[in-house]
C-alpha cells in the first residue's frame, strides 16, 4: 500500500520556500506521494449570508497544475490532484496542463478529478453546475483520447474538437484518472470509467456499499473491479498504524495522511506530526 500526504495548503504560508521545505521534509520521511486539493475561487460569506461551505474567499489554495510544475523540479514524489474540479474547466486545457505536468514529472502524476460542490465557483467560471456529472463523464473519455492520439475529432454534448491535438503528449498514455464523489451515481461512474477512487468514508458499511456499486459498474462494463485503485485517508497521530491496517484489510492500494484541522502550528508542527506518523507506519526515511 503506497502512503502519501495531503498538502495542508490552507494552514501553511504560501511562499516558495515553505512549499519547498515542506515537500522536501515529506520526501525525507519516506512518504511516496503528495496530494493537493483544488479551488479556483472562494465565496464571500458577507454576500452569501447562508454560506455553509468548508472554504470561503479567505481560504488559501495553490493552483495545482502550476504548483506541480514547480514540484516536478524539486521532488521525486508522485504528484496527485485530489481532486481537480474538472467540469468547471475546459477539457482540452485540462488535458494540456496535465500532460505538461506528466512530462515534467517524468510520469509521476495521477489526475484525480471530481464534480465539486461549490455552485458559486461554477457560475463564476461560466459553467453549468446542474450538468456537472454528465460533463465529467464525457470529459474522461476525451481526456484519454487527447493524451493518446495525435489528432482528435470529438462531437459531444459539451465538447467539440475537430482535427486537433496536444503536443507534447504525456509520458503516461493515458495518465491515470482517479475520481472523487460520494453519491451512488459517482460510484457507478467510478466502476465504469475510473482507474481509481478516493473514498469519502472510512472502512465499514458505507464503504462496502460504495465498493459493491463500483464492482457492479465495472463488471457491467467488462472491466475487472480489482484493477480499480482505492486511496484511503487517515489523520496523523498515534492511531495511524491501526487505521492504516483497516484500510489495508479493506483493499486500499494507496493511503494518504492528513494533518489539516488538527491544530498543528506552521510547517514545523505539520512535519513533526508526519514524522511521528511515519515512524508509527514503519516508513523508511530517504537517504
Amino acid at each position: 500500500m503506497q502512503i502519501g500526504v495531503v498538502y495542508p495548503q490552507t494552514e501553511l504560508a504560501t511562499d516558495p520556500a515553505t512549499v519547498r521545505a515542506y515537500v522536501s521534509g515529506v520526501e525525507q520521511l519516506g512518504f511516496a506521494h503528495i496530494l493537493v486539493y483544488d479551488h479556483v475561487l472562494g465565496a464571500d460569506p458577507a454576500v452569501y449570508t447562508d454560506w455553509a461551505g468548508p472554504y470561503d474567499i479567505d481560504t488559501t489554495f495553490h493552483e495545482p497544475f502550476v504548483m506541480f510544475g514547480f514540484l516536478a523540479a524539486i521532488t521525486r514524489l508522485e504528484l496527485v490532484t485530489g481532486i481537480i474540479i474538472a467540469p468547471q474547466r475546459q477539457t482540452a486545457l485540462i488535458a494540456k496542463q496535465a500532460a505538461e505536468v506528466d512530462v515534467l514529472a517524468k510520469g509521476r502524476f495521477r489526475l484525480g478529478i471530481g464534480v465539486g460542490w461549490n455552485r458559486v465557483e461554477y457560475e463564476s467560471l461560466g459553467q453549468d453546475f446542474t450538468t456537472r456529472g454528465r460533463r465529467q463523464e464525457e470529459q474522461i473519455g476525451l481526456l484519454r483520447r487527447l493524451w493518446t492520439e495525435r489528432s482528435v475529432d470529438h462531437d459531444g454534448e459539451f465538447d467539440h474538437i475537430r482535427a486537433a491535438g496536444i503536443a507534447p503528449l504525456p509520458v503516461q498514455r493515458p495518465i491515470p484518472v482517479w475520481l472523487g464523489g460520494s453519491s451512488d451515481a459517482a460510484f457507478g461512474r467510478i466502476g465504469r470509467l475510473a482507474d481509481g477512487w478516493f473514498p469519502m468514508t472510512s472502512p465499514g458499511e458505507r464503504l462496502d456499499h460504495a465498493r459493491q456499486i463500483i464492482s457492479n459498474g465495472a463488471t457491467e462494463s467488462g472491466r475487472d473491479p480489482d484493477s480499480i485503485g482505492m486511496e484511503g485517508r487517515i489523520p496523523a497521530g498515534d492511531d495511524a498504524a491501526r487505521l492504516a491496517d483497516k484500510w489495508r484489510v479493506a483493499g486500499a492500494s494507496h493511503l494518504t495522511v492528513d494533518t489539516m484541522r488538527a491544530g498543528h502550528e506552521g510547517i514545523d508542527g505539520h512535519l513533526a506530526a508526519l514524522e511521528h506518523t511515519a515512524k508509527a507506519l514503519g516508513l523508511a526515511a530517504a537517504n
